[in-house]
């Protein structure tokens, strides 16, 4: 989750709170806190105020999100996408 790669390899080395991280974000704590615990997926928005702050870019941030729900949505829907005959060349 791009929660749990915010926390792990930001937040706690950084010692920041989600709350200080919030402020300087210009975003309600709230935001980064579901984020974090995983009740919110990565926005745009989010990614782009994180890019900026940490100096990272923002597909960075969406990338992660992205490998996440796709990685849900195997899980989840993996047996049904494997019962599709792929295309045969012709």
């Amino acid at each position: 989750r791009p929660g749990e790669v915010l926390a792990e390899l930001y937040l706690k080395p950084l010692e920041l709170s989600a709350g200080t991280l919030a402020r300087k974000l210009n975003l309600p704590r709230t935001r980064i806190e579901r984020l974090i615990k995983g009740q919110t997926g990565m926005s745009p928005d989010t990614a782009l105020r994180l890019a900026r702050y940490f100096g990272t870019s923002a597909q960075y941030w969406m990338n992660l999100q992205t490998n996440y729900e796709l990685k849900v949505a195997e899980e989840e829907q993996g047996a049904d996408i494997l019962s599709i005959d792929p295309l045969e060349a012709a």
